[in-house]
């Protein structure tokens, strides 16, 4: 499957390549210059998936744990042998600057290995059940089982990793996977299923189908051979999806409007600065943890403030091909003119702009704002471009009431020397995951990861998505004794 930018190539379904019928362009976020094309799966096309998906359900759940384990190693090779082609493939589609795109493929490594490792330990227990008179020779066997075809949805601000997360972990539960990658991104999922079937993933239990998002939502709710859906996106569609699923089991991993706390006792500002500038603006802040509120100790508010739009004007904007780029183009257009709009609206109602905020075309300069108050968009909304909020507090329950004032919970972060005050933001934060001494961005892939509220559902991280998609089944054994 060629994919050269300015080319025509199919999707995968089946491990077939289809070219024929209506095709949609995909263009660079950065020059508008054309990618490709992509031939549009239709819902005839999903229908068949759905039906080599559940007839491949026997081959895949028969398969070995060495197998599994050894599809996934080999994805892992293959993808650190072609990691100059993956990052190119995600700066060009996605616009996500070159070292980042690096740093993408490496993570992808990191889901494939570890899934590999949880393939091998993915195990049961034996239990006792002769505890009570006239059970004598009875026991109990757990183990855990496929749930059936899977329905993965993924956005295109990490076309690579984000896609791992779904296939990794399916590989290595033994569930085929039906993949609907984002439109603006689907060239770096339809290479990624090339090296898994490569690998040895049966072709029958793989399709990369770039379905149009209303046939994605009808395939998530008439077609009840699908077991499980699993979704990252924007909160709106993802529990309209999940409204409309039926019995399904849904897993949704939703957006947010990430927060940093810096009380005064930590001793490094300007290493928190740094930090804060890259969590808040690199890839232009297209991601579902990226800071965007942080709330400062007035005792150091001023000092942080000044460090942080000192680090946000050196940083380099434009052209994501560039090694030195730090913050690229939003992924269309018009995303910039809302991400400008709501900087103008929040501006009007009383905030201040401190630095940045101009818009190029598809870029706007790192923005910092203060003066924000709840009821803007650029506070309650998630903004999903490089923009950050700096706020002053005087008592550190109000700046933990200040991070809860919100609809989302995925992470939050915390920079503080204080044992008590890390214990009660544990207790008190409504997030999914609290990081402490470093920023809300922070993420390692093997943990479990999601939110609360409307930050989603159910948990990824490798582990923790095969449990989501295997299911217990007991077997009680008597009368053999």
């Amino acid at each position: 499957m060629k994919m050269r930018p300015g080319t025509q190539t199919g999707f995968l379904l089946c491990g077939k390549e289809w070219i024929d019928g209506e095709s949609f362009e995909v263009r660079s976020p950065w020059d508008h210059g054309l990618v490709g094309r992509v031939t549009a799966a239709t819902r005839a096309d999903a229908r068949q998936a759905v039906n080599h998906a559940v007839a491949s359900l026997r081959r895949t759940r028969a398969l070995p744990r060495w197998k599994r384990r050894e599809i996934l190693e080999d994805v892992a090779s293959a993808l650190i042998e072609q990691k100059e082609r993956f990052a190119n493939l995600i700066v060009t589609e996605a616009g996500k600057p070159l070292r980042l795109a690096r740093a993408e493929v490496d993570r992808a490594v990191l889901t494939f290995k570890t899934a590999a490792e949880e393939a091998a330990r993915l195990g049961g227990e034996s239990l006792p059940l002769d505890l009570t008179e006239g059970n004598e020779g009875r026991w109990g066997l757990v183990q855990r089982f496929p749930v059936g075809p899977v329905l993965a949805i993924t956005p295109f601000n990490f076309p690579l990793n984000l896609v791992a997360h779904k296939v990794a972990p399916a590989i290595a539960a033994g569930c085929p996977i039906i993949l609907k990658p984002a439109p603006q991104a689907p060239f770096t999922a339809l290479a990624l299923g090339e090296v898994v079937l490569k690998a040895g993933w049966p072709a029958e239990a793989l399709a990369v189908l770039p379905l149009s998002n209303a046939d994605t939502a009808w395939l998530a709710e008439k077609e009840d051979r699908i077991k499980l859906v699993s979704f990252t996106g924007s909160a709106k569609v993802g529990w309209d999806l999940k409204a409309h699923s039926g019995r399904k089991r849904v897993l949704l991993e939703l957006g947010g409007n990430a927060a940093l706390i810096v009380h005064g006792d930590w001793l490094d500002l300007d290493e928190a600065a740094l930090r804060t500038a890259h969590a808040a603006f690199g890839f232009a802040g297209q991601s579902c943890i990226s800071v965007q509120r942080v709330f400062v100790e007035r005792r150091v508010f001023q000092t942080f403030l000044w460090k942080l739009v000192e680090i946000a004007a050196r940083m380099v904007h434009g052209d994501p091909s560039d090694e030195n780029t730090e913050v690229g183009p939003l992924i269309r257009e018009a995303e910039a003119e809302r991400v400008e709009a709501w900087i103008k609206e929040a501006i009007d109602a009383g905030a201040k702009l401190v630095a940045g905020g101009e818009r190029n075309g598809s870029v706007i300069t790192p923005a910092i704002l203060t003066a924000t108050k709840p009821g803007m968009k650029i506070r309650d909304e998630e903004v999903f471009g490089p923009v950050v909020l700096v706020e002053p507090y005087d008592d550190f329950e109000d700046a933990l009431a200040d991070v809860n004032h919100s609809r989302y919970g995925l992470q939050a972060g915390l920079l503080t020397r204080d044992a008590g005050r890390i214990l009660t933001a544990y207790r008190e934060l409504e997030v999914g995951a609290l990081i402490v001494g470093d920023t809300p961005a922070w993420r390692l892939d093997p943990m479990p990861y999601g939110g609360v509220k409307d930050s989603g559902i159910g948990r990824e991280g490798i582990r923790s998505a095969i449990e989501e998609m295997t299911e217990p089944r007991m077997l009680v054994m008597s009368g053999l004794s």
